[in-house]
């Protein structure tokens, strides 16, 4: 039998998770109208810490590996984190997955730009023309909505939601890059996933549904869909460098779209075709940047 190398198996988990994170988006869009989201967001949580767990032990991370000298650092993380979590949710009910995870694509520009702000990183000039593609590709998108007409305002406030999302998951992700420092990326996964877990769990009183055999299905296959996804990822970056994963951050982009139309039966718009070139043009500045920083810090 021929052995795969690394960086192919690298290249493969990597398309696994994107292909992993679009069916967990699919069992989240199609329990959106059955399950209210405090409730998903406890599935999705609680079903993702039955591989992350499994995970753990394999790689002899459980429980020894947990220890942290940071629990403030995972609080406000998971808080972060938590929060990206029920805005993405709801901008997935709101919109078709391919503009929701097009807006998702966002948070590498915003991650740069927080950098500056919170990490007193240099502002150069490829991260304005980073965030300046980004906006522009969102404004192009929600052109159509403000431009006269009837405005379709459940669209608008899904735009909002998966901007808010994209804000709030740069903020994670800064929290991430801390917590690396000092912490296992298994740590960092597990109190995130309970964190969220005890939020959706808190949306309790406001009132959940109980769920028919197809919509609790879902909800465990968004749970375990989800915490492979995560694994998957984090694998494929101990098989490959990142520069050579971050293209393939864009090719998951395919699996949404597909998803859309295959699935949900809805077509792209027009709108979401000329803002897609636009916001991953901002994002692979971001990721371009970012390289040549970590070059030259080499």
């Amino acid at each position: 039998m021929t052995r795969v190398d690394r960086p192919t198996l690298g290249t493969a988990l990597r398309i696994l998770s994107g292909v992993l994170f679009t069916g967990m988006i699919v069992c989240v869009k199609a329990v959106s109208e059955a399950a209210p989201l405090g409730q998903i967001v406890f599935f999705r949580s609680v079903f993702a810490l039955i591989p992350l767990l499994i995970f753990l032990m394999l790689r002899r991370e459980f429980p020894t590996g947990l220890r942290t000298k940071r629990p403030l650092g995972h609080l406000v993380r998971s808080a972060f984190g938590a929060a990206a979590m029920f805005t993405s949710f709801a901008t997935v009910a709101l919109l078709p997955l391919a503009e929701a995870t097009l807006l998702a694509q966002l948070s590498p520009v915003l991650t740069a730009i927080i950098a500056v702000l919170v990490l007193s990183e240099r502002l150069t000039k490829w991260r304005v023309l980073g965030l300046a593609l980004g906006l522009a590709g969102v404004i192009v998108l929600v052109w159509p909505d403000l431009g006269g007409g009837a405005v379709d305002q459940a669209r608008l406030i899904g735009i909002g939601l998966g901007l808010l999302t994209a804000l709030l998951t740069a903020f994670a992700l800064i929290m991430v890059r801390r917590l690396t420092r000092t912490e296992s990326p298994g740590a960092i996964a597990f109190y995130f996933v309970v964190a969220s877990m005890a939020r959706g769990l808190l949306t309790l009183p406001w009132g959940w549904a109980l769920p028919d055999a197809r919509t609790l299905m879902l909800l465990v296959l968004a749970g375990l869909f989800g915490g492979f996804a995560h694994i998957a990822m984090t694998v494929s970056f101990s098989y490959a460098e990142a520069s050579r994963l971050a293209p393939f951050e864009y090719v998951a982009l395919l699996w949404p779209i597909i998803a859309d139309l295959l699935i949900f039966r809805l077509p792209l718009s027009t709108s979401f075709l000329f803002a897609l070139p636009l916001v991953l043009a901002g994002a692979a500045v971001a990721a371009l940047e970012s390289k040549q920083r970590a070059r030259n810090a080499a």
